[in-house]
């Protein structure tokens, strides 16, 4: 279920239209792409993120109306967003990149796709590594 937004926005950005541009920009999911892609203005980009505060479950809520589910299988990718000039960011640390094929500074993203039998393969969690809690997280604090 999609969170009740309690005041009128003017943002353009919906999460339909996130995650749309999540699932066909798979290398560079930045505000400044979203903004470009999506035609939108980076600042309607960037209030939508900050506005908003889903979590793995509005990703699951998103996709399985389009996934056949049952007979699937799920599979577990665990990404390295690179963030090398980031100082004191939230979930920043240093992890192993497969990409760089050593430790880089990043934020551990760890993605659940589900496969079904008719061929969709969609993200249907999310959760950010908290190296600090030693655990993953959809949020600090949580």
């Amino acid at each position: 279920m999609i969170r009740t937004i309690t005041h009128p926005t003017s943002a353009r950005c919906t999460l339909p239209m996130y995650i749309g541009f999540l699932l066909g920009e798979p290398k560079y999911g930045s505000c400044c792409r979203l903004a470009e892609v999506m035609d939108i203005s980076h600042d309607n980009a960037t209030r939508f993120l900050q506005r908003e505060r889903y979590e793995g479950k509005d990703l699951y809520n998103e996709s399985a109306p389009l996934l056949n589910l049952k007979g699937g299988t799920l599979s577990v990718d665990d990404s390295v967003l690179d963030k090398p000039y980031s100082q004191y960011l939230a979930f920043v640390g240093h992890f192993w990149s497969g990409k760089h094929h050593r430790s880089v500074k990043g934020i551990s993203l760890i993605t659940l796709y589900y496969s079904d039998t008719d061929g969709q393969h969609l993200p249907v969690n999310f959760r950010v590594y908290d190296k600090s809690e030693g655990k993953t997280n959809t949020h600090k604090g949580h």
